[in-house]
């Protein structure tokens, strides 16, 4: 593989995942990790993604309060967001994980809805508390700064004090087997919030489906809904329902 072409495929990666390590991309591409640590480098110095150790951020996942539009499969999440709001019901207490689909959702919330959201995730806290009628309560303990969650002992403790009526999951990867991520400390908090859900509820742009990370956070048959922006009917689903999975 060529530079421009291992250039586009960790770009590609860093915007489909929001985070990659550099680890898995030698594994990937097959080349050094010399190689790798100098095309994110030089990836870095163009400002098309952010380096930290080991790995590398999409700076649209990073940026903060920049605007929306600039994430990657912003339409797709989008239409996501758009279904994940109908199951939210008045009195309902529901706990989110964090990602850029959901400050989609967040921002799809009707403004007549009055819940609770339970979160770590800060950028999620901040949009929910601009919501008029949303109950918000913080998840505390140290935060990842390449997560922007909080991890940690106290976290997943009070996660463990818990039962709330949904969880709703931000995906870095799925596939027949479950969910799966890339991140210790964050697999670690999303297995503590499913535990602590009557119900778990997966968005994912479909271009995530039958894809794996390293490190596993649930077997598929503890997913109830699973929402992409694709129909229901769509073939790359069918595995999914067989699985007894409801598709949206």
């Amino acid at each position: 593989m060529v530079k421009s072409e291992r250039h586009a495929f960790i770009l590609h990666q860093v915007n489909l995942h929001n985070k990659i390590l550099c680890t898995d991309l030698c594994k990937q591409i097959n080349v050094s990790d010399d190689t790798i640590r100098r095309d994110i480098q030089q990836l870095a110095d163009e400002g098309r993604l952010i380096k930290f150790h080991g790995g590398a951020l999409s700076p649209s996942f990073h940026q903060g309060d920049g605007p929306s539009k600039s994430a990657y499969a912003y339409h797709q999440k989008r239409i996501i967001a758009q279904k994940a709001v109908t199951l939210i019901k008045d009195g309902m207490f529901v706990l989110t994980t964090g990602g850029t689909t959901i400050l989609e959702m967040a921002k799809a919330l009707p403004l007549e809805l009055h819940a609770t959201f339970i979160s770590g995730s800060i950028p999620a806290l901040a949009e929910y508390m601009l919501h008029p009628n949303i109950e918000v309560i913080a998840i505390g303990d140290k935060v990842s700064k390449h997560s922007k969650i909080t991890v940690g002992t106290e976290a997943i403790m009070r996660l463990k004090d818990l039962k709330v009526d949904m969880c709703i999951l931000g995906t870095s990867a799925i596939n027949e087997n479950g969910i799966s991520d890339n991140d210790w400390e964050v697999v670690h908090v999303k297995k503590a919030m499913i535990e602590s859900s009557k119900k778990l509820v997966c968005l994912t742009i479909s271009e995530k489906l039958n894809s794996q990370q390293p490190l596993q956070v649930c077997e598929s048959k503890r997913i109830d809904t699973l929402i992409t922006e694709l129909e229901p009917s769509h073939p790359l689903l069918v595995p999914y329902v067989h699985a007894g999975i409801r598709v949206m």
